[in-house]
């Protein structure tokens, strides 16, 4: 099988394979894409929690990302977490020499145990300088709360949060339900045109760890293969619900999900 097409994933790593960009790797490749990396940080962490975070140099991360580039074009970009402002700032650097048109940007900023993975002056800088220059923004409900002031406890709230979004410069968002209590869990996407809603029935398990880094990298995956952006957006929801429903279970803590399961392997191989 060849792959359809390449992506580059900008994030940090995840020791224990669940997110980051162990993760992307996966779910790119996954779908029958290409992915290449430039790594933001390194972290030592497993299903419990993060024990601690090396933080890469912004020069370094800027150099991955344009020598990279320079060789193989990527057809698209995923961006996930960006610890500093420095290194946000060299990532804008970059991305306005290589001009890769479809980027998605995954906000990360606090793992699934609670550990803040991006310092507040970086959240200023993402805000007023990198959102407007990409495709898709993908909060998940704290990361919205945090980005635009709003109390999210329900979709009405979901959509202000949005609008607000749309007018920091944001061209489209897609934010994620995960963290809300009801039973059926709604994602929304929006932009000045268009509101969807994806409505996905509650899959209860505690093994969700890497479902928004596994997400935006769908989401890359299938724009940079030619489908819309809502379309994107769609399969890329029914990829992460179906990686949920394995329930691998590994693990003590937060379990990660099955990124195999779109994979059929061949019989000489079993």
């Amino acid at each position: 099988m060849k792959p359809r097409s390449k992506i580059l994933i900008i994030a940090g790593s995840d020791s224990s394979g669940g997110a980051g960009i162990q993760a992307d790797i996966k779910t790119v490749t996954s779908l029958g894409g290409y992915a290449m990396t430039a790594i933001t940080a390194v972290t030592s962490q497993n299903t419990t929690g993060v024990n601690s975070v090396f933080a890469l140099p912004p020069s370094e991360i800027e150099k991955q990302i344009i020598f990279t580039s320079k060789d193989i074009k990527p057809d698209a970009i995923k961006i996930g977490m960006l610890h500093s402002s420095k290194v946000v700032s060299s990532v804008i650097k970059a991305l306005k020499k290589i001009k890769t048109k479809k980027i998605i940007l995954d906000p990360v900023m606090v793992a699934k145990g609670g550990f803040k993975l991006i310092n507040d002056k970086a959240i200023n800088v993402l805000k007023n300088k990198l959102i407007m220059k990409v495709d898709l923004i993908t909060p998940n409900i704290p990361e919205a709360e945090i980005l635009t002031n709003i109390k999210i406890n329900n979709l009405n709230d979901m959509k202000k949060s949005a609008k607000v979004l749309l007018g920091l410069g944001v061209k489209n968002v897609l934010i994620k339900g995960g963290h809300s209590k009801t039973v059926l869990m709604y994602d929304i996407f929006l932009n000045k045109k268009k509101c969807q809603i994806f409505k996905s029935k509650r899959i209860r398990t505690k093994n969700t760890h890497g479902t928004g880094c596994t997400l935006s990298s769908a989401i890359a995956t299938f724009y940079a293969c030619g489908k819309t952006l809502n379309k994107s957006c769609e399969l890329a929801i029914k990829y992460v619900n179906q990686s949920i429903r394995s329930n691998l279970n590994y693990g003590k803590g937060h379990g990660p999900i099955n990124h195999l399961n779109s994979i059929k392997i061949n019989r000489k191989f079993r």
